[in-house]
């Protein structure tokens, strides 16, 4: 249908229509039109059919030549068009002045002075995109003044109430101490929007996705961000139409939040119109809960976003790989043709976790490594290292792994294996947490290097790992306990002469030398082994099983230290 004869959709005569739908936010040109009061006139939007999203804030009822000297802007301005002037030159002026004051539309009523809308009055109108209106039949403009007064105060009312109930959630986050995720979370779903917090580097430190997906969200979340002009208070800035507040800390802005619209296309100058009023509420509250969460949660965001984004990658949380990729590419780390290495630094006990996480993730961006560093338990950092397809890894280990020694001594520092995408970096973490759960402490690092890797483990380390596992203790006391219990009732050290015999591989004379023993003395003590033992130390295999058992021990009694 052409834009000369749309016709406006009319509801049942009985049914308030889809006005009602209109509750809570601003009444828009068409929720009037769809109001039964103005459908029975049999309304036809001759001009601005596109425009028909402009927000309604008054109804004006006039027959002036000159009524925008009456009006404020957003108003629905009704009349008969008994005053339109004869003259071209007069309608347009007659519709320049409307449109420079910002009416919402104008609807005229072709009953008593028109039976068509004048041409000059058409074309005036489309020129400055004013939104026309014919009504076919009469209509009583009183009530329908009536009609869209109290919808408009109706609706006000509702958004202050709503606003009440904004303040007060936030009022009640921030007495409780609520962190950047609940704040965002919240203002989500308040709102029914995507919430982002962002540091000035346009990092996304959290997102909190309503009705979308992180990775629509996120993807190229820099690219976009940057495209968003900054600014000093609340508004919609941007191609996408963002409503965004900045965010302060101690009279400095630190970062800015940002509500996504619905996907509804590129931003016009009402993009506003996407959001209620309360969403406003809702992100300035949200910016200066940030401020008040700042002061009882000193650790920086962007160490407690780099710590969320590996557990959530250590334990598969994302929803999606694309999610995951969009959500680490948005904290600054590279993911496109990259390729992985999970990195586990476990500190003593007795050291600041908290302090070495700073510490290694701050030498690390001052190299130029990229990575992702955040505490993964009590003693635990994780690193999420980003490498170009044709670049080693292992001289960025080494690199890492010599950092965390210099900064923490003491350190252990294990490596899992390349990860060609980020679904592979939870078993790259998996494999590094078990090169760490095999290494004793204390073990010496292999030659010219500070960390160690899945190659490096042998038997013992094997079975350190494995040391709390009831079946590897119970092998051990079924092989070696009787000699354990006989060397402790008699004084004797039986262990330690069966222990120089296999690691020489049953050569006699080599354990009788290890001993510092006579070789009459070692024959004596491996028949009173054999003995208590039930075994045969000519065998290979019992030799063998006797030696796993005895390592098995060794680690045990480790663990026990």
């Amino acid at each position: 249908m052409s834009e000369n004869h749309h016709t406006a959709p009319g509801p049942d005569a009985s049914d308030p229509g889809p006005a009602m739908d209109a509750i809570g936010r601003p009444l828009t040109v068409a929720d009037v039109l769809a109001l039964p009061v103005l459908a029975a006139g049999q309304p036809q939007v001759v001009t601005g059919t596109a425009r028909l999203d402009r927000p309604v804030r008054w109804v004006h009822i006039t027959e002036l030549t000159d009524p925008a000297s009456f009006l404020k802007g957003g108003e629905l301005v009704l009349t008969t068009g008994m005053p339109l002037p004869e003259e071209p030159a007069g309608v347009r002026r007659y519709v320049d002045e409307l449109a420079d004051i910002g009416a919402a539309a104008l609807v005229i009523e072709l009953v008593r002075r028109y039976h068509r809308p004048p041409d000059a009055l058409v074309h005036a109108c489309r020129a400055r995109g004013l939104p026309l209106v014919t009504l076919a039949k009469d209509v009583n403009f009183l009530e329908v003044t009536q009609v869209v007064h109290a919808f408009i105060l109706g609706n006000q009312a509702e958004v202050m109430r709503r606003t009440q109930r904004v303040h007060e959630a936030f009022t009640a986050l921030t007495l409780r101490g609520a962190g950047p995720e609940d704040v965002v979370r919240a203002a989500a779903e308040m709102s029914g929007h995507t919430v982002v917090l962002e540091n000035l580097v346009h990092q996304a430190l959290v997102c909190e996705p309503s009705g979308d997906t992180v990775e629509a969200a996120l993807t190229d979340w820099e690219q976009r961000s940057r495209a968003t002009p900054p600014a000093d208070h609340t508004t919609v800035s941007g191609p996408e139409g963002w409503l965004v507040a900045p965010v302060e800390y101690q009279g400095e802005r630190w970062g800015r939040v940002a509500m996504l619209p619905s996907p509804l296309g590129p931003a016009s100058p009402s993009a506003l119109g996407r959001f209620r009023p309360e969403d406003v509420t809702v992100l300035e509250r949200t910016a200066m809960a940030f401020t008040i969460a700042r002061l009882t949660h000193p650790t920086p965001w962007e160490r407690t976003a780099h710590r969320g984004v590996l557990r959530d990658l250590v334990e598969q949380r994302h929803r999606s790989p694309a999610d995951a990729e969009a959500q680490v590419a948005a904290l600054g780390l590279p993911t496109r043709d990259a390729r992985f290495i999970a990195v586990l630094a476990d500190v003593r006990p007795e050291e600041d976790t908290a302090k070495a996480e700073e510490l290694l993730s701050e030498e690390l961006r001052k190299k130029g490594t990229q990575a992702l560093v955040g505490l993964l338990g009590p003693t635990r950092l994780g690193v999420l290292l980003s490498l170009r397809a044709d670049q080693p890894w292992r001289p960025v280990v080494e690199h890492l792994g010599r950092t965390a020694l210099e900064l923490v001594p003491g350190t252990t520092v294990s490596v899992g294996s390349e990860a060609t995408g980020l679904p592979a970096v939870a078993r790259s973490f998996r494999e590094a947490t078990r090169v760490a759960e095999a290494t004793e402490p204390g073990r010496p690092l292999p030659p010219g290097r500070s960390y160690h890797e899945r190659s490096d483990i042998g038997l013992r380390r094997l079975l350190f790992a494995l040391r709390e596992d009831p079946r590897i203790q119970d092998y051990a006391e079924r092989r070696l306990g009787r000699l354990a219990d006989h060397d402790t009732r008699h004084g004797t050290d039986l262990l330690t002469t069966l222990r120089h015999y296999l690691d020489a591989a049953g050569n006699k004379t080599v354990a009788a030398r290890s001993g510092g023993l006579s070789r009459e003395t070692v024959y004596q003590r491996l028949r009173t082994i054999e003995r208590i033992l039930d075994c045969d130390l000519e065998s290979g295999e019992e030799r063998t099983e006797l030696h796993v058992a005895l390592t098995a021990l060794d680690v045990l009694r480790v663990g026990q230290a």
